[in-house]
């Protein structure tokens, strides 16, 4: 049985001009020890999609319509204060930036405490116990001195880590990753990235990891959503989806991807940008930038149909191609 299952979600921003729909008819599952890539450029709606699942939408963006089930427990209509528990016990959060998980006032150790001793029935003794334990899991040397320093007196990578092991305080299902290597050299990226799937395996939790970086995707992941302007372009097996990409934007994306065997003067570039989400085009939001569109394309848009080991929204794998 699915973790998390996600269905039709519509993410909508009222505002004085009218409304704009941020996510729309997103849909898909994650299964215990799993981990989901979620990968597009800036403005897809990648960020927004992870904000929803755990409950910490910017107003005035609201759940419009579908639904968010955990264990098949819907949660997304839940009140702030059943959420709030929610989101410490059950759902892990992993923030960009480690700076603003942290409160640079408390110790790490405080910290660590607070939250287990929130989540779980444990004395004080034995929250600090699990603290430096958690700490000595992620990959913190000597935790036990280290747990009573501050924030600024870790690196960007150690600090990742303190962040990683308070999303792990409470032993959460779903642990939801948002851009988790994206401000750290490459060789610590390497260090989380493998962290992350140790603890996938270990203690079976599902992780959803939103990335820019198909080279993360490629490290982590098990499946992979592609998404597009609030909607998902394409999802399925990672391998499968970066080798044999089945929607024109995927497969453009993988192209912009450098390959050291092959000499090119120039890097692949996909024409055009995003569009704004009060400007997405009629029919397919890619088409416009597509170099495969067809007339159909412009007028109707497409959910995601099976194209081989993955699903794409795209009208080339239905068969209407002229």
């Amino acid at each position: 049985m699915s973790l998390l299952q996600v269905r039709n979600l519509v993410v909508e921003f009222p505002g004085r001009r009218g409304t704009l729909r941020a996510l729309d008819d997103i849909s898909f599952d994650i299964a215990p020890g799993e981990i989901l890539g979620v990968v597009g450029e800036s403005g897809a709606g990648k960020s927004l999609t992870g904000a929803a699942i755990i409950g910490l939408l910017e107003p005035p963006g609201r759940v419009a319509s579908g639904q968010i089930l955990l264990e098949g427990e819907r949660i997304d209509n839940l009140g702030y204060e059943k959420m709030r528990h929610i989101r410490g016990r059950r759902i892990g959060a992993i923030f960009q930036d480690p700076l603003t998980s942290l409160n640079p006032l408390y110790s790490i150790g405080r910290q660590l405490v607070e939250t287990i001793r929130t989540h779980l029935p444990v004395t004080q003794k034995e929250a600090l116990a699990r603290a430096i334990s958690l700490l000595n899991d992620t990959g913190i040397p000597a935790a036990a001195q280290r747990i009573n320093h501050y924030p600024h007196q870790f690196s960007g990578g150690m600090r990742q880590r303190v962040v990683i092991a308070l999303a792990l305080a409470a032993e959460p299902q779903l642990i939801v990753a948002d851009e988790p290597t994206t401000a750290l050299d490459v060789s610590i990226q390497a260090q989380i990235i493998t962290l992350l799937k140790s603890i996938c395996k270990q203690r079976g939790a599902a992780v959803m990891l939103i990335t820019h970086d198909m080279g993360v995707i490629a490290e982590t992941c098990d499946r992979v959503a592609v998404m597009y302007a609030g909607r998902i372009a394409e999802i399925g097996p990672v391998h499968e989806v970066i080798n044999l990409p089945a929607h024109p934007y995927t497969a453009g994306l993988m192209a912009a991807i450098p390959d050291i065997t092959v000499d090119r003067e120039h890097l692949y570039q996909i024409d055009g940008a995003m569009p704004r989400l009060n400007a997405i085009p009629q029919g397919c939001a890619f088409h416009p930038r597509c170099p495969q569109a067809f007339d159909r394309c412009k007028v109707e848009r497409p959910d995601l149909i099976h194209a081989g080991a993955t699903r794409a929204a795209c009208w080339l794998h239905d068969g209407s191609r002229p």
